[in-house]
Order: C-alpha cells, then sequence, then structure tokens
C-alpha cells in the first residue's frame, strides 16, 4: 500500500519515525514534508495531502502538527477526506470503523512514539463496519 505523510515542524520528529517503521513494514510512503525541525506553517504540508486524497491520487494519508489540531481542521476543508485526530488505539479503531476515516492526524507533542506507532498500527489495519454507519458517512460527504 501506498501511504501519504505530512507535518510540520511539531510533527516532524514522529513522522520520521513512523515512516521508518513503515517502510521497514513494507509500504511505500509518500512524503509531503516539512523535511525538518525548523518552524513551517501546517498548511502548506497539509493542503497537497489532503488535495492528492481528495482527487483519489491517494487511498490513505497520516498528518501529524503540534497538537494535531490544526492539521485536522485544513485536511477536512476537503470534501473526501474525512481525518480524525486520534491520542489512543481505541479512537484510531473507531474513526476506521464507524467513520471510515482516511486521514489519521496524530498530535506530534503529546503522545509517545511507541502509541503513535500502535494508533498507525489500528488505522491502517482496520476495517470500515459499513451498515448503519455507512449512512452517517454519506451524511458527513453530503454538502449542505
Amino acid at each position: 500500500m501506498i501511504l501519504t505523510m505530512a507535518s510540520d515542524h511539531g510533527g516532524f520528529a514522529m513522522k520520521t519515525f513512523l515512516k521508518e517503521k513503515l517502510e521497514r513494514s513494507g509500504y511505500t510512503v509518500f512524503d509531503f514534508g516539512t523535511n525538518s525541525d525548523e518552524s513551517v506553517d501546517y498548511p502548506d504540508m497539509i493542503h497537497p495531502l489532503a488535495s492528492a486524497i481528495n482527487k483519489g491520487e491517494f487511498k490513505r494519508g497520516i498528518i501529524l502538527c503540534g497538537s494535531g489540531n490544526g492539521a485536522q481542521m485544513t485536511a477536512n476543508k476537503y470534501p473526501n477526506v474525512r481525518a480524525g485526530l486520534c491520542w489512543d488505539v481505541l479512537q484510531a479503531e473507531l474513526i476506521r470503523r464507524h467513520n471510515d476515516a482516511n486521514v489519521l492526524s496524530l498530535p506530534g507533542r503529546f503522545i509517545s512514539m511507541e502509541e503513535a506507532w500502535k494508533i498507525t498500527e489500528i488505522f491502517l489495519n482496520t476495517s470500515f463496519d459499513g451498515g448503519r454507519h455507512l449512512t452517517r458517512v454519506n451524511k458527513i460527504n453530503r454538502l449542505i
């Protein structure tokens, strides 16, 4: 599977850690940046990733910033993106099972590297339940 990743300086260390683990696990990672821990504006990296997922160029992405909130808010501007902020594995499971999330947002400054890896594994290996949740996802996708 090909994954996309993007972060600002607040998520750079965690993105680097996760990218290495993912590549060792057989994933191909397309990295939208940033490429250092120098201060940058997260929308500059998150918009291109979210746009690519929105257009169907990639199926899943992982985004990071210091809190995960700004990255998630930016990604969710796109109608075909369902980004969920996760601080633990149960949230990661539920954003996949109930919301069919296609982007995982992580808080680079608030969880450990190992917790981030566990969350990422759950996000990538949990299927959407469909059923009653499909109705809700369709309502999420509908622009008003």
